[in-house]
């Protein structure tokens, strides 16, 4: 009866006017990191011994995954890792040198020193491009290692091969694998603001519904989908190692007794929730359950307006049909 009153195509026309980057916003936002990429691309091309090598657009931006709140643009940046710092810090201040020297014509306001990355602010826009170092030998998977900010740990990474991970579930899911992922994500975000101890990356979120999909779980209905993947985190309570065979065999992924085990696609030592405590589980595990709880009555209830109510604890004061 209450599929009468919020439906599949509610949410759809919710994601659209709430939840979803638009089109024409995500392009514009694309194009500006491309005109930062293209502008290196020219300077390398006439200073070939520069140690940057490449810019790539990475994150949500690239993967289709962004929500309408995005603020920072993601780009990977390529550096030789023979002339770079391995420190985290002097890598960062070393970068934000070599792009200057790249660019010469950006004020010295629009290149910030941050703690994990650069950002390059847009004037004419105000949008920040953030750009994260990478250090490269020259693998043509463009695999390379980032430098934990928390640890100092070098972990191996690769932007076109995690693109290409979300692209193949993108493909065999259509266009629900990106829509699912942004609901979560945007109930996640939902919650950050209220508890500012709650913790659940993105690409968390999406490595998580790219274990379900590739099992089975059917996303082209979007409350069942939704009702189904907070229903798994929260009865398996993070039991489960979340592993993929795209890269490596899972079985390699090294022995941990971390409270939550979320491994990265292309690196079989990274789980990418290594610092995440026995808390930080049992707040997504609990906010899980509240919203899956918030679901099934809402697939129960005999009202419009009891729906409703239900929808907006998942998806706040905002939701409505």
């Amino acid at each position: 009866m209450s599929r009468d009153h919020v439906s599949h195509a509610d949410l759809v026309r919710f994601a659209d006017e709430r939840v979803n980057l638009k089109r024409d916003d995500a392009a514009d936002l694309r194009a500006q990191a491309n005109r930062l990429r293209d502008r290196l691309e020219t300077y390398l091309a006439e200073h070939p011994d520069f140690a940057l090598r490449k810019m790539m657009l990475s994150g949500s931006l690239a993967k289709g995954t962004a929500l309408k709140s995005i603020s920072d643009i993601d780009v990977g940046c390529y550096v030789s890792s023979d002339s770079a710092p391995d420190k985290i810090s002097d890598l960062i201040d070393w970068l934000a040198k070599k792009l200057e020297t790249a660019f010469p014509n950006f004020k010295p306001e629009q290149i910030k020193r941050k703690t994990y990355s650069v950002g390059v602010n847009f004037i004419t826009t105000g949008n920040e491009v953030d750009i994260v170092p990478i250090l490269y030998a020259g693998d043509p998977q463009w695999r390379g290692d980032l430098v934990s900010q928390d640890t100092g740990e070098k972990l191996m990474t690769s932007v076109p091969m995690h693109l290409e991970f979300i692209r193949k579930r993108k493909t065999a899911n259509d266009k629900h694998f990106a829509q699912v992922v942004r609901f979560v994500k945007f109930w996640s975000q939902l919650i950050k603001q209220q508890d500012e101890n709650f913790r659940f990356k993105s690409f968390m979120i999406e490595l998580i519904v790219a274990y379900l999909a590739d099992r089975g779980l059917a996303l082209s209905d979007y409350p069942s989908a939704l009702g189904k993947i907070f229903a798994f985190i929260a009865n398996d309570d993070f039991e489960t190692a979340i592993t993929f065979a795209d890269y490596y065999n899972p079985a390699t992924c090294a022995a941990t007794g971390a409270p939550v085990r979320v491994w990265d696609p292309v690196n079989n030592k990274n789980n990418v929730s290594a610092l995440y405590t026995r808390q930080n589980k049992e707040k997504i595990v609990e906010a899980a359950l509240d919203a899956g709880d918030a679901i099934d009555s809402a697939l129960r209830a005999i009202t419009k307006g009891d729906t409703v109510r239900y929808w907006q604890k998942i998806f706040g004061p905002t939701f409505n049909v």
